[in-house]
């Protein structure tokens, strides 16, 4: 049987990679002594696939990974049993069983909600928010994005689902409430955007050079593409 997990990650944990990631939930899987199933072979590992690595040094409300088990009683027993092992920075929000048939985590990812939040210390040219929405509004967005093969125009425009100007907190992540902008982008494997070079897109269209370091991010939710529309990853059908 297979169960997705949903988690946060918060604090100085957001510094921690996404293969340290992986290889701090194996330990506090087998911490929380949780009847995981292992593969077979000459050197078996846990059965447990992650959704969208997280870049270093961002916040998040919606992670994901995926586990097969062996055995379950409940998946609030689960959750309680990995929230115990768990260190400050990283709580564990839901746990659901999967359908025999579901998808893995990473392959069902097909876009991801942000806040991005401009430092306080940044000094912004005038109407930058503003601006920021006159872009968005553009039917074309041509842009040289750098892939593995090179480098590749393509219209931004395509990849930006979403995007506004809000006032918010972030919970654990940031309590205060600030101006941040919303973003829903691309994540799928074959077209990810990261809100990092939407804003800095931004930048260049307007000769700004945004300072090193100088905003934050913090991931919302994972979506996957469910009867034309994205759902988070643990959506069930009412």
């Amino acid at each position: 049987m297979k169960v997705r997990v949903k988690f946060s990650k918060y604090g100085p944990v957001k510094f921690i990679g996404h293969l340290d990631v992986m290889r701090y939930f194996q330990k506090a899987i087998r911490r929380a002594e949780i009847d995981v199933a292992y593969s077979e072979g000459f050197s078996p590992h846990q059965k447990l696939s992650f959704a969208a690595p997280l870049s270093v040094g961002h916040t998040s409300s919606g992670e994901y990974f995926d586990l097969e088990l062996c055995s379950l009683n409940s998946t609030e027993e689960l959750k309680t049993a990995l929230q115990s092992a768990m260190v400050e920075g990283i709580d564990i929000l839901d746990v659901r069983l999967l359908d025999d048939a579901e998808g893995n985590a990473m392959a069902s990812v097909e876009a991801s909600s942000y806040y991005v939040t401009i430092r306080d210390s940044v000094v912004l040219p005038d109407g930058f928010m503003k601006k920021l929405l006159a872009f968005y509004e553009q039917d074309n967005i041509p842009v040289v994005k750098e892939t593995k093969r090179g480098h590749k125009e393509i219209n931004l425009k395509e990849s930006i689902y979403e995007l506004s100007v809000v006032s918010c907190a972030l919970g654990k992540a940031d309590e205060e409430a600030k101006e941040r902008i919303y973003m829903k982008l691309n994540a799928s494997s074959g077209g990810n955007i990261k809100p990092g070079f939407v804003l800095e897109s931004f930048c260049n269209s307007i000769s700004y050079e945004l300072p090193p370091f100088g905003y934050t991010v913090h991931r919302i939710e994972t979506y996957r593409e469910r009867e034309g529309e994205f759902v988070p990853l643990l959506w069930e059908k009412s």
